[in-house]
């Protein structure tokens, strides 16, 4: 039937009835997801439900928790019987493996502590499965991140979430305004986790008790050092730990055991004051401790800049926002001083402590919920 000017929205901000909508979910198999498959499909729209591959089913079959592995294909396709809508399981290894998992170990070598789960969101969900939901005829993607997309006088808007506990702004500061306006994240206005659960437990979704996954999927337990020696046999060349004076201290087995700020399982006890992890020489093969001031910073070089203003990065010499630096951290305030259209140094109004290569600076509106981009921390 034709629609006049006057349909309202529906929930989705589509000017058609839910049954006319078509929506692709990004289903991790995890309760999130799930939900919010099961949320739009009681809701009547169309839901389509598309599950990725993205490594070795062997390994991860062996593995419990992550996202992705094959118990979680199989959750993810029993809630979509269970709900009535068609799924679809992807093979996006290669893809993955090329977009991911290999920057991932070169940057680890180079002394960098990646954030490999936003360069999925950034290079596999939010590019190619976007491209396949489009190719579906679907009219928007939706997926169970924490995160809140608003419409402002110039669009559509990122916002962080509104449990900042489970907020995953960090995570999505690379998302597009282009990609920005296909996406949706019904889960982002919920107070807690709890109303999720509680969702779960309503719509009968077998997963309602299921845990949330706590590492990052292809690196079982968190022992990034195994996964990297697999991927990268020679990455484990022996050299010393140095004392930011000069010292030699001991001897390590491997840069890749060891990461910015990192106090405990140093190998070098007996000494009178704590030291940490405050550089990583990989040209050296050198691990250098120092005290813990050494760890302070104020100044943050950042490139690859995705701005979500609505003004161009450039349009000012400065901004005053505020700005993590790990995705564990409350937002501090900054000045940010772009010196191109993607790159820019920010000045932290106070010291913070272990700043490293490889993790993102996300900026944020002070005092307010709005997300206006990031970008990768390097060494300048």
């Amino acid at each position: 039937m034709a629609l006049d000017s006057d349909t309202p929205l529906n929930s989705l901000g589509f000017a058609k009835p839910p049954a006319e909508t078509r929506v692709v979910v990004a289903m991790s198999g995890g309760v999130d997801s799930s939900v919010v498959a099961a949320l739009l499909a009681d809701e009547g729209y169309d839901v389509v439900g598309v599950t990725l591959q993205l490594y070795d089913h062997g390994a991860a079959l062996a593995k419990k928790g992550a996202c992705c592995a094959g118990l979680d294909i199989h959750d993810a396709r029993r809630v979509a019987e269970e709900r009535g809508f068609p799924h679809y399981v992807l093979d996006y290894e290669n893809i993955f493996k090329d977009a991911v998992i290999d920057e991932f170990a070169d940057s680890y070598l180079a002394g960098a502590t990646p954030v490999p789960c936003i360069r999925c969101n950034e290079r596999v969900k939010f590019k190619d499965l976007l491209e396949t939901a489009r190719d579906l005829d679907a009219d928007c993607m939706a997926t169970g991140h924490y995160i809140q997309r608003k419409i402002g006088a110039h669009g559509a808007e990122l916002h962080s979430a509104e449990d900042a506990a489970r907020d995953q702004s960090y995570f999505l500061f690379s998302t597009t305004p282009e990609q920005l306006d296909f996406l949706r994240f019904p889960l982002g206005h919920l107070p807690s986790k709890g109303e999720t659960r509680a969702l779960a437990a309503k719509y009968g979704l077998s997963v309602a008790d299921k845990p949330d996954s706590q590492d990052i999927c292809f690196v079982p337990n968190g022992n990034y050092a195994a996964v990297i020696e697999k991927l990268r046999p020679d990455a484990a060349d022996p050299g010393d730990i140095v004392h930011a004076d000069g010292r030699v201290l001991g001897h390590h087995e491997g840069i890749i055991h060891y990461t910015i700020g990192q106090r405990r399982g140093l190998g070098i006890g007996g000494l009178s004051e704590p030291l940490y992890v405050v550089k990583l020489d990989v040209g050296k093969r050198q691990v250098i401790v120092g005290p813990k001031e050494l760890l302070a910073t104020r100044t943050v070089p950042v490139r690859e800049i995705n701005w979500l203003g609505d003004a161009p990065l450039t349009s000012r010499s400065e901004w005053h926002i505020s700005v993590k630096v790990r995705s564990t951290r409350p937002p501090r305030e900054a000045i940010l001083r772009p010196l191109s259209d993607t790159t820019a140094t920010v000045e932290l109004f106070d010291p913070e402590e272990g700043v490293s290569p490889g993790q993102a600076c996300v900026f944020y509106e002070t005092g307010g919920s709005r997300v206006f981009g990031g970008g990768w921390i390097w060494r300048g």
